[in-house]
């Protein structure tokens, strides 16, 4: 079985595309070469949030990913986060047609 981590970040007015533009060049690396690591990917809302979803093979992996990230963010976006909330589970399903993006 996978697991997920999820991240819900409250984000600065305004900082929402920025911050997923960094995640994307900076966490999405640092992300890939870790062990377990199945996929990641961000989804940013008009309420100032952005939510961050990573896939991995053991619960282990997907623990030392919030601490992979909370040191990626401390050091890269501290200025335009406000709080965030991580969650870590097992994936009890997920469908796809293959076409999420690249």
């Amino acid at each position: 079985m996978q697991h997920a981590r999820i991240a819900v970040y409250q984000v600065k007015p305004g900082t929402a595309d920025e911050i997923a533009r960094r995640a994307q060049a900076g966490m999405l690396p640092i992300f890939r070469s870790q062990p377990g690591f199945v996929a990641y990917g961000g989804v940013t809302t008009d309420v100032d949030t952005v939510i961050s979803l990573s896939f991995w093979q053991t619960q282990e992996q997907a623990e030392a990913a919030v601490q992979a990230a909370a040191s990626w963010v401390k050091d890269n976006l501290a200025e335009m986060v406000i709080s965030v909330q991580n969650y870590v589970g097992d994936l009890a399903f997920f469908s796809s047609t293959g076409a999420l993006g690249s």
